[in-house]
């Protein structure tokens, strides 16, 4: 006896096919990958079988979309948008009743259920659909136009509305549409009501599972996924360890390590040599190449080394000058304002920008002066005022200290790109930051301070731009092929630095923070500065089970050796409890995908990496990636999503 699949649905039997078909043609199938089952990179069988049932018929196939979690309306609608033909008459669906209805909610034409949802055991309807589906193994959407009278109707009657109806409003619940109302109104657009009037239904199987446990989950948080873009996750944000803790010029170290490689692109190029005498703010690395950045001495004092050193993030030993401090802090002579910024152009503005090596101060490190040359006519420069990983404190403390130097480095950034508008975004965590940027930019016609609800990833710049602006930036492409020039409000602050001080890039705000740091703070830190020296002073870490990273939880490096240097874009040293995970075999339960803010399916990466196949990864975008960790973090198999993903990429970057 041959076992049956379990998985979610089943097609219907050849005989209920037969008659469904009897009188269609120029056919479309949909149909759905299974999900909450062992993934396999494989076709599922009800699709092959149904197309050779329509295949006997000498009916006409225009043509099949396959996909993985049909529930998914968002990805679903794309989908069908590309590839259902306009010529096609009828819509054959192969999926569990939540597919089904789904597809017939996003077109027009006639929907029919070629299989049957079976009973399961686990969450249905991951994909935070409205639709819902009792898997009662009775499918009715074929008759019913796609609406299901199980779920929709409070009564769940199969034959007919019960006449209790009062201006199509059910009399169970007022704000309810009567879903027998609905399923006559769609079927006579279709002229399909007399089929269902010819019809009764057997009755239905009640002992099966209720949907309500599920919709009431998926009810309260549909809101939050959708909110300003697609996907996204709320951890759990442990701001309070740290955000009240005002700015502190940490002490000054005794020497610095100064990597040549701090920034996105080229490596710069050491200009000193072991011997050599510098002061702070003296460029001892010139940039090399368009994408690359300069480097300063962040202390005065003797170049030790100029040699390879470890990198915190590459892991890699890169190229340093080592510098021992005189502790004198004497200034280089190039350190001085740059003059009234009406004065300056908007090429004397990128100038000082580019020789002060600065970089994005979020934790990308792309090289600002390249950003305030966009290769289009952008209209806005979006700052940066999230900080939606958590933990990490810096730049809510910049916005609260800093205030005035931000907005003069908004300012800076319209008049070199040219933009008429600056908007500096703030989540609603930070309430006491929107009040102060508000306050002070109340009398600035063409600056704007937006307030956006709390949501991790919200701060990656294509996040940022649909949220605030409503744009959506193209696969591959760039801030600027919308409109906008984005950037973090540090880097802002050290704009204003550049301009008003002639100060390059040679300290940022660093915090230092986690359950397991004794004594958390929020710390203006030269560049360079060892990350011990900075755990020590802070009192060390609390315990043994201890993971120390440079940055956030989500984005941020772990750091197996502690004698690496603060970066420009080092926005936090966080100490956190050491969590060990077994990564279990996929189940396809669909949740990376839901959270997956650049909508791609994070599950197929981690196949494609044990296959070592790398163009899959190309035909699945994964270089769209943003690397964000939500697809790891929800991952209920504790799978190593975002390391599997870096190898893809970096595959790809070599050619393989």
């Amino acid at each position: 006896m041959e076992l049956e699949d379990y998985t979610k649905y089943k097609l219907k039997r050849k005989e209920e096919l037969l008659s469904v078909l009897e009188d269609k043609d120029k056919l479309f199938v949909v149909s759905c990958n299974k999900c909450f089952k062992e993934f396999e990179i494989a076709e599922e069988p009800e699709c092959a079988k149904f197309e050779q049932i329509v295949a006997e018929q000498g009916k006409a196939v225009l043509g099949c979309a396959k996909t993985d979690f049909l529930c998914n309306k968002t990805l679903t609608a794309k989908k069908l948008e590309s590839e259902l033909p306009a010529e096609a008459e009828n819509v054959f669906v192969i999926s569990c009743g939540l597919g089904i209805q789904t597809v017939a909610d996003l077109v027009e034409k006639p929907v029919y259920a070629a299989s049957d949802s079976i009973a399961y055991r686990g969450h249905h309807a991951m994909a935070l659909t409205a639709l819902r589906c009792e898997a009662c193994a009775q499918c009715y959407l074929n008759l019913t136009g796609g609406i299901c009278p199980i779920v929709d109707c409070a009564k769940s009657l199969i034959n007919g509305q019960c006449g209790g109806a009062k201006n199509g409003k059910c009399e169970v619940d007022k704000n309810k549409d009567c879903a027998w109302e609905k399923i006559y109104q769609k079927l006579k657009k279709q002229g399909l009501l007399a089929d269902l009037l010819n019809q009764q239904v057997q009755t239905r199987d009640f002992s099966k599972v209720s949907h309500k446990f599920v919709s009431q989950y998926v009810k309260s948080i549909r809101e939050q996924r959708f909110e300003g873009y697609y996907g996204g996750i709320h951890p759990t944000e442990n701001k309070e360890f740290s955000e009240h803790l005002a700015l502190v010029n940490f002490p000054e170290p005794k020497s610095v390590v100064i990597p040549m490689s701090q920034h996105a692109g080229a490596p710069a190029e050491p200009i000193v040599a072991a011997g050599d005498q510098v002061k702070v703010g003296q460029k001892i690395g010139e940039a090399k190449g368009f994408i690359s950045s300069a480097i300063h001495s962040s202390v005065s004092g003797t170049v030790t080394a100029v040699e390879p050193r470890l990198h915190p993030i590459t892991g890699a030993m890169v190229m340093s000058v080592v510098i021992e401090s005189d502790g004198k802090n004497t200034m280089h002579e190039s350190v001085r304002p740059a003059g009234d910024l009406d004065s300056l152009t908007p090429d004397d503005i990128v100038n000082i920008v580019r020789e002060a090596g600065i970089v994005g101060m979020g934790g990308a490190g792309f090289p600002t002066s390249v950003k305030l040359k966009p290769p289009k006519p952008v209209d806005t420069v979006l700052l940066n005022g999230c900080e939606c990983e958590p933990l990490l404190t810096a730049d809510h403390r910049v916005m609260l200290e800093f205030a005035d130097d931000i907005i003069y480095g908004v300012k800076a950034m319209l008049k070199a790109t040219g933009a008429a508008k600056g908007i500096i975004a703030v989540e609603d965590n930070k309430p006491d930051a929107v009040e102060v940027l508000r306050s002070k930019t109340a009398d600035i016609d063409n600056i704007e301070v937006v307030v956006a609800k709390t949501k991790y990833p919200q701060g990656a710049e294509k996040m940022l731009i649909k949220r605030v602006l409503g744009r959506a930036v193209p696969s591959g492409g760039l801030p600027a092929d919308v409109g906008a020039v984005v950037s973090n409000v540090s880097t802002a602050k050290a704009i204003s630095d550049a301009i008003q001080k002639g100060q390059p890039l040679i300290d940022r705000v660093v915090t230092v923070t986690g359950e397991r740091i004794k004594n958390p703070g929020n710390y203006i830190v030269k560049i360079g500065t060892s990350v011990k020296e900075i755990v020590d002073y802070c009192g060390g870490v609390i315990g043994d089970d201890v993971t120390i990273k440079m940055g956030g939880p989500q984005m941020g490096f772990e750091l197996k050796d502690l004698n690496v240097p603060v970066l420009k874009a080092s926005n936090g040293i966080i100490a956190v409890e050491t969590v060990v995970t077994e990564p279990e075999n996929c189940i396809k339960c669909g949740r990376c995908v839901d959270v997956c803010p650049m909508e791609l399916k994070p599950l197929y990466f981690t196949k494609f990496a044990g296959m070592k196949n790398w163009q899959g990864f190309k035909d699945f975008n994964v270089m769209d990636c943003i690397e964000c960790g939500c697809c790891q973090t929800i991952c209920s198999s504790k799978i190593p999503i975002v390391t599997m993903i870096k190898i893809g990429k970096q595959a790809i970057r070599e050619g393989k």
